[in-house]
């Protein structure tokens, strides 16, 4: 299943379209500015909110959570010893831990289940200017907790550029 996602060109509180492979809409990334901690919602067509997700406040790095209806899901935070490329662990409520590795800021990235390929995140596919692909590669994965992980390390890695 692949997912086609247009940047964000004008920065934080920005909203834009997920598309599917056909072109169709799906997803609606709502970036809510003006807030104290940086906030973004996961909605479908209809508006209704599918992941809330939001920037933990008193950590010691840059940490996302994403949440399910009202419950926690994942948290996503920079991995301590990534010195040549980013890389992300998304710790699962479950216990479950997703490794987040590849050249985000490029969006050339994958997202693995230990070492299995769950998501390829690339703008190779696409000839589109400022847009990248999220390809889901296995059939149980699930799409939108896939896609919020890409909009968080994406958001995370581009918080640490701008802070250098």
């Amino acid at each position: 299943m692949r997912f086609q996602v247009r940047d964000r060109l004008l920065g934080f509180g920005d909203d834009y379209w997920i598309e599917d492979q056909h072109g169709n809409k799906v997803f609606l990334v709502d970036g809510k500015a003006m807030r104290l901690r940086d906030t973004f919602e996961l909605k479908d067509t209809r508006g209704r909110v599918l992941i809330h997700i939001h920037q933990k406040m008193f950590a010691l790095r840059d940490t996302m959570v994403i949440e399910r209806d009202g419950e926690p899901l994942a948290t996503i935070k920079r991995k301590w010893l990534s010195l040549l490329r980013h890389h992300y662990r998304v710790s699962l409520a479950d216990g479950t831990v997703l490794d987040v590795s590849g050249r985000i800021l490029d969006r050339e990235f994958s997202v693995d289940l230990d070492g299995e390929l769950l998501a390829q995140i690339s703008r190779r596919w696409l000839h589109i200017r400022e847009t990248y692909g999220v390809d889901i590669v296995r059939d149980d994965a699930d799409p939108t907790l896939l896609i919020a992980v890409a909009v968080c390390v994406i958001h995370l890695a581009e918080r640490e550029r701008a802070g250098d």
